[in-house]
């Protein structure tokens, strides 16, 4: 409907891995939510819809003996986003789940592609350079003991407490690791760890963060974003790519 009257629009799932512009996005934002979290289990396949919660995800499969999401258990997105994003922790990612995706494109047509058709690498997939939106996938997952599942989450849980600032708002890791190095470091190195403009920070407990300490801007997160890449370009050489993505006025848009 939006398309054929040309309305401007983005689909979102939790929104957790976006950065929203100050003046807002001029078009209709649709969110994936409530009416897609069906997830069932169908001998080794899991099939999830794509509004629901990736983290309750893990979670149930480990209740169902099935390991290989645990390093999704601490995510706090949507699979649809995760799908998006191919998403990942702990050294594992979607990628090396996904068997299948349901999507819709612009016109209603619902298809499926395989995990070829895909094309996910390191925080990215097909979805992000074409006008689809997934709607469902098919995971294979192992038969595990539940309680060795549970127990790796609780593992992955406790180091992201111990290591994320969780007690502060913010849109997750937001650069994409670098080869060969971790962003959160090289930003230390620079001497950024804890840098603050306006109500943002570089989290001084990991500097590969940026939080709200309370009434910040996307401008302010935008300033701390270029300090970085200009600081730690200028001491070590590395270039830092965001992850996060920028929901500007025009839609959604890689920070450059």
């Amino acid at each position: 409907i939006l398309s054929e009257r040309e309305e401007k629009y983005v689909v979102i799932g939790r929104g957790s891995n976006i950065l929203a512009c100050d003046d807002g996005f001029r078009g209709v934002v649709v969110r994936i939510g409530e009416a897609m979290q069906q997830v069932s289990k169908q001998n080794a396949i899991i099939v999830a819809q794509a509004g629901a919660s990736l983290s309750s995800l893990a979670r149930t499969c480990a209740l169902w003996g099935r390991g290989g999401l645990e390093f999704a258990a601490g995510i706090p997105g949507t699979v649809g986003g995760a799908l998006y994003m191919n998403a990942g922790a702990y050294g594992g990612e979607m990628k090396q789940v996904v068997q299948e995706v349901t999507a819709v494109d612009q016109t209603g047509r619902l298809f499926r592609l395989d995990k070829v058709d895909m094309q996910m690498g390191y925080r990215r997939s097909i979805l992000q350079r074409k006008s689809w939106i997934a709607v469902e996938c098919a995971l294979q997952l192992e038969e595990r003991d539940p309680l060795a599942v549970k127990a790796l989450i609780k593992k992955y849980n406790q180091q992201r407490r111990d290591k994320q600032p969780l007690e502060y708002p913010s849109a997750g890791s937001v650069f994409k690791r670098p080869e060969g190095y971790y962003a959160g470091q090289l930003i230390e190195q620079a001497g950024l760890k804890g840098l603050r403009i306006g109500g943002a920070q570089i989290s001084p407990k990991h500097a590969g963060f940026i939080v709200n300490r309370g009434g910040a801007t996307c401008s302010d997160v935008l300033e701390l974003i270029r300090q970085a890449q200009k600081r730690v370009y200028e001491n070590s050489g590395v270039s830092l790519e965001p992850e996060i993505r920028y929901l500007s006025a025009r839609g959604l848009d890689q920070i450059q």
